[in-house]
């Protein structure tokens, strides 16, 4: 009896690709970034914080990791259009994209203004739009297909009591873009998927990994939600992550990776 010829070793290999962090500065961009990296990805990485970025950046080279800092946000098509642009100078193409920029302002509807609603959707939805759309342009015209990944979140197919309406919103419009680009660019042979996560470890939510009393009630409302019953660690993203942008997931597009311990199934 023969058995199906399967390399598991290229798989999961992005070793010389060339990858576009966006929002590299954040929580997720970080973990992104550093993944990516390590896994020997050439890479582009991009913030609106320029100092923040510096930061970032050397650490990835002093890794060992090629990195290049690009202090822009997607904000628009001129931005983005200039992103790709230093992939291209850097490394002569773009293979993958991650999109991991986002914002957030928690307020109930009825003291949110327009503005404030505005503001949310541009990071979340323009924003990742405007950098699909120019990187596609380059993926295409490549001729090689490509990957991209989206952040998504729970709060895309679950709502929230607690001034969500916004965050909700921009994530529903971000696993419907994310299922429309996989849709459109499948002949292309570019996967486009979204990662989910959950609350996980970092700088904003370290205090709910604390000892506190309030830090334990809040950590264990939570967790009761959570079949696997705890919050996420930075490496429970990376493997998900790796999965998408590389050859692994390569019959995988338009679905909503949740890595959450379960949270969304229950």
């Amino acid at each position: 009896m023969s058995l199906p010829k399967i390399d598991t070793s290229k798989l999961f290999d992005v070793a010389g690709k060339s990858a576009i962090v966006v929002g590299a500065t954040g929580s997720f961009g970080k973990v992104c970034a550093a993944t990516l990296g390590d896994a020997g990805a050439r890479l582009v990485i991009t913030a609106g914080n320029a100092e923040n970025l510096a930061g970032v950046g050397e650490a990835l080279r002093a890794a060992g990791v090629e990195a290049v800092e690009v202090a822009r946000r997607p904000d628009t098509a001129e931005d983005c259009d200039a992103i790709v642009a230093a992939a291209v100078e850097a490394y002569g193409g773009v293979d993958i994209l991650v999109v991991a920029s986002g914002f957030n302002e928690v307020s109930p509807i009825v003291d949110m203004g327009p503005d404030r609603f505005g503001k949310i959707m541009r990071a979340n939805v323009d924003g990742p739009w405007l950098m699909a759309r120019s990187a596609g342009r380059q993926m295409i015209g490549q001729g090689r297909g490509g990957k991209v990944v989206f952040t998504s979140s729970a709060r895309g197919k679950l709502g929230h009591p607690a001034g969500y309406s916004a965050y909700c919103t921009s994530k529903s419009a971000t696993d419907g873009l994310t299922k429309a680009l996989g849709c459109e660019w499948g002949k292309y042979g570019i996967t486009v998927n979204a990662l989910g996560p959950t609350v996980f470890r970092s700088p904003v939510t370290e205090w709910m990994f604390g000892d506190s009393e309030h830090a334990r009630k809040v950590r264990e409302g939570f967790v009761a939600r959570v079949p696997v019953g705890r919050l996420g660690e930075p490496e429970d993203l990376a493997g998900p992550l790796l999965f998408l942008c590389s050859a692994a997931s390569d019959f995988h597009t338009g679905h909503i990776v949740y890595a959450d311990g379960g949270y969304t199934a229950g």
